[in-house]
C-alpha cells in the first residue's frame, strides 16, 4: 500500500463526496486541493439542490436520466451515512416537480416532453391548468397545463456541501483552501504527485474534480467549457411558501427549507464573466412572475452567477485517464448536486478495487481520448 495520500483536486460537491467516501470505505490518507474556499468558490454553492432527473430529462440524454435516477435512489443512505460523520446533515425533500405551461408554445413543449418521458419508461402525468393549481395554489392564471413528475425531490445544497466538508475532514481528510494545483506529474503511465507552486507533492492517486476551470498541466485536455447561469434568490414569505419546484421553458423557481425562495436561471456561453446583468435576471424575473405572481412582493437577498462545467457532449466525465492513478470526476453540467453520490461510489471503488460499473461506460474520460486505460468490469 502506498504511504502516499490519494489527492483530489477540487473541493466541491464532487470532490467532497468522493473524498468522504474513501475515507469511509478504508483509504488512509486523503488530501482535497482547492484553489479558493471549498464549498463556497464554486458551482456548488450557487445551485439550486433540484433533484430532479424526470423533470430534467433532455431528449439526447438518457443516459443521465437513468443515472440521475440511480444516484436519487442513493441519496437515503448517503445522507444516513452522513449523519454519522456530521452535525447538521440535510433533509430530502421528496416533494416532486412540477413542469408548467403558460402560452402555446410552451404547452406545444410539455407535450413533446411527455411523449419523450412516455418512450424512456419515465412516469409522468399530465395536468390541466386547474389540476396544476390544485397541486400547487400559488400558479398564475397563465398557467394552462403541467406535468407532475412524483418521484423527483430537491435538498439544500449548501448545507449538504458544508456536511460534507465537516465529515471529510472528521475522517481524517485533509483539506488545503486558497490552494491552486498548476500540473499533475507523470512518469510513463503513472502519475507520481502534483505540483503547487515550486513544489512537488507525491501521490498515490490524482482526481480531477474541479468545475469548470480545469486548466491544470499534465491531464488529458478535457472538452469543458464554462456555461454561465445567474440565479436570484428572493426571501419567501408564508404568502408565497411553494410546495414543490416549479419548471417552465428557461425558467424555475424552488423553495428552500432556509426561507430562499430561488429564481433561475440563465445559460450564457460567455466563458467566465462573473458580472450580474440585466438582460439575463430580467428575462427569469419576468418568466418566474408568469409562473408565480406573488413573487412581486418578495425582497431580493441576493443575484449570483456560476459557472456549469460542460463537457462538448453535455455527459459527465467519470473514470480512468490515460495513465493508471489518474481519474475524473468533473463535467456535471447541470446535475452536480444530484449525481454526487453516484460519482463518489463509481470512483471509490475503481480506486480501492479496480472495479467498474459498466452501465456507465458513457460516461468514461476515453470518449475523448486517442488513448485510455482500461477499467476493469
Amino acid at each position: 500500500m502506498s504511504e502516499h495520500p490519494h489527492i483530489i483536486v477540487g473541493g466541491g460537491i464532487i470532490g467532497l463526496s468522493i473524498g468522504w467516501e474513501l475515507l469511509r470505505n478504508g483509504a488512509e490518507r486523503v488530501e482535497i486541493y482547492e484553489a479558493g474556499e471549498a464549498v463556497r468558490s464554486g458551482a456548488t454553492w450557487v445551485a439550486a439542490g433540484m433533484l430532479a432527473p424526470r423533470a430534467e430529462a433532455n431528449f439526447e440524454e438518457v443516459g443521465i436520466y437513468h443515472a440521475g435516477v440511480a444516484s436519487l435512489n442513493a441519496y437515503p443512505d448517503f445522507l444516513a451515512h452522513l449523519g454519522e460523520d456530521a452535525d447538521n446533515v440535510p433533509r430530502l425533500d421528496t416533494c416532486g416537480s412540477l413542469m408548467i405551461a403558460t402560452n402555446v408554445d410552451d404547452k406545444r413543449e410539455l407535450d413533446r416532453q411527455f411523449e419523450f418521458r412516455k418512450r424512456i419508461g419515465c412516469p409522468a402525468e399530465r395536468l390541466d391548468g386547474s389540476a396544476a393549481r390544485e397541486r400547487e395554489p400559488l400558479l398564475g392564471p397563465r398557467v394552462t397545463s403541467a406535468l407532475w413528475l412524483d418521484g423527483d425531490a430537491q435538498i439544500n445544497n449548501r448545507t449538504l456541501a458544508l456536511a460534507l466538508k465537516q465529515a471529510f475532514v472528521k475522517c481524517g481528510g485533509i483539506l488545503h483552501e486558497h490552494t491552486r494545483v498548476q500540473s499533475v506529474i507523470r512518469n510513463g503511465e503513472s502519475v507520481t504527485g502534483i505540483q503547487v507552486g515550486d513544489e512537488v507533492i507525491p501521490a498515490a492517486s490524482v482526481i480531477i474534480a474541479t468545475g469548470a476551470d480545469v486548466q491544470i498541466g499534465g491531464i488529458d485536455p478535457l472538452p469543458v467549457r464554462p456555461v454561465k447561469g445567474q440565479m436570484i434568490g428572493l426571501r419567501a414569505e408564508p404568502f408565497a411558501m411553494l410546495k414543490q419546484p416549479i419548471l417552465a421553458t428557461k425558467a424555475y423557481l424552488v423553495p428552500k427549507d432556509d426561507t430562499r425562495l430561488l429564481i433561475g436561471t440563465s445559460a450564457e456561453e460567455v466563458g467566465f464573466d462573473k458580472r450580474v446583468t440585466a438582460g439575463p435576471i430580467l428575462n427569469i424575473l419576468h418568466r418566474a412572475w408568469e409562473m408565480v405572481p406573488a413573487i412581486y412582493e418578495l425582497e431580493i437577498e441576493e443575484i449570483i452567477t456560476g459557472f456549469r462545467p460542460t463537457p462538448r457532449d453535455h455527459k459527465p466525465i467519470v473514470g480512468r485517464g490515460t495513465a493508471n492513478n489518474l481519474y475524473y470526476a468533473t463535467g456535471h453540467y447541470r446535475h452536480g448536486i444530484l449525481h454526487a453520490p453516484l460519482a463518489a461510489r463509481l470512483i471509490s471503488q475503481l480506486i480501492l478495487s479496480d472495479r467498474w460499473d459498466r452501465s456507465y461506460d458513457e460516461f468514461l474520460p476515453s470518449r475523448f481520448f486517442t488513448k485510455a486505460v482500461e477499467v476493469a468490469a
